[in-house]
């Protein structure tokens, strides 16, 4: 069902504009933000379990697109599991300073969602939930420059692919029906005497259309950061600090599906991030727990991601 200009008037009479298809796109802060989720310079192979939660809301006052649909005050619910697989390999070591990785990343998301939705008849509160596999994210390029013990620059470049669930008119969808290509650059000092990190990320987003809405979300570009001292504990090493991001839209969203205009997003969020790496067996485990809460938000929901990473390095 499109949108039609008497939907719309309705519905934006009382509220303000709100960015992205669905609230949100591939992008999920704190992803990629400290020394977890850096590339590794040695030949290795990698198995990373990923845990995300994020309760968001919209208030009464925001209009959200979601699969052709007009909401209002939206309440989300989302968690996912993830199993990320890195390959390190022996051709891999280009030269003295370089390497080359590839990782590959299949989630799997419980969604649920209620909002107000406004159709040509007035205005219904519904609800939808799904699980299901989301859309998988492919890294086929991802190369380390190592400058020092202490100090890499990683360079990638991830792919969403569209494999989740997607239906027009559903609230809840475990994909978003479109291809992202996001290029990143992350910078990295990890103190092997002191045990200070500074890790800095920074991506951007660049979407296709999604077929079934004719809906272009606009490009979007991100940054990551962690500040940790980590320190000797029980036979590993333990780490505690900050974690942060900061996300906008730096173009509108466009297509014959974007009946809301060219508007863009915004926000940034901040919380604490710990840290535990010790060998077991001969394989490295390290784990990373953070809460980031949202506090500078515009045309998005706004709410709290909590990640918990596990990795076991072969």
């Amino acid at each position: 069902m499109k949108a039609t200009p008497l939907i719309l008037a309705s519905a934006l009479a009382t509220t303000s504009l709100q960015a992205e298809e669905g609230g949100s796109g591939h992008y999920l802060p704190g992803s990629m933000a400290s020394f977890v989720d850096g590339a590794p310079p040695q030949e290795t192979f990698i198995a990373r379990y990923n845990f995300l939660s994020w309760s968001a809301s919209a208030d009464a006052q925001r209009v959200l697109p979601i699969a052709d649909l007009v909401t209002t005050g939206a309440d989300i619910e989302s968690y996912a599991n993830g199993l990320t697989l890195l390959w390190r390999p022996a051709f891999g070591q280009l030269n003295d300073a370089w390497s080359y990785s590839m990782s590959a990343t299949v989630p799997y998301v419980d969604l649920s969602i209620e909002a107000d939705v406004h159709t040509a008849l007035g205005t219904v509160k519904r609800s939808d939930s799904i699980s299901g596999i989301g859309d998988i994210v492919l890294m086929p390029v991802l190369l380390n420059q190592n400058f020092n013990p202490d100090f890499n620059i990683n360079y990638r470049l991830g792919l969403y692919v569209p494999t989740g669930n997607y239906e027009v008119g559903r609230l809840a969808n475990t994909g978003k029906n479109y291809w992202t290509v996001e290029p990143t650059v992350g910078f990295m000092y990890f103190g092997q005497k002191n045990g200070r990190e500074a890790s800095v990320f920074i991506g951007a987003d660049y979407n296709f259309e999604n077929p079934d809405t004719d809906y272009k979300t606009g490009m979007q570009v991100h940054l990551d950061g962690t500040l940790a001292q980590h320190f000797p504990l029980y036979g590993g090493f333990a780490g505690a600090g900050l974690s942060g991001y900061w996300y906008e839209q730096v173009n509108g969203d466009s297509g014959a599906g974007a009946t809301f205009g060219d508007f863009e997003g915004r926000t940034a969020g901040f919380g604490p991030v710990i840290s535990y790496t010790k060998k077991v067996a001969d394989i490295d485990v390290i784990a990373e727990m953070k809460w980031l809460h949202e506090f500078e938000v515009k045309n998005r929901p706004q709410g709290d991601y909590v990640w918990l990473k596990v990795l076991f390095k072969f």
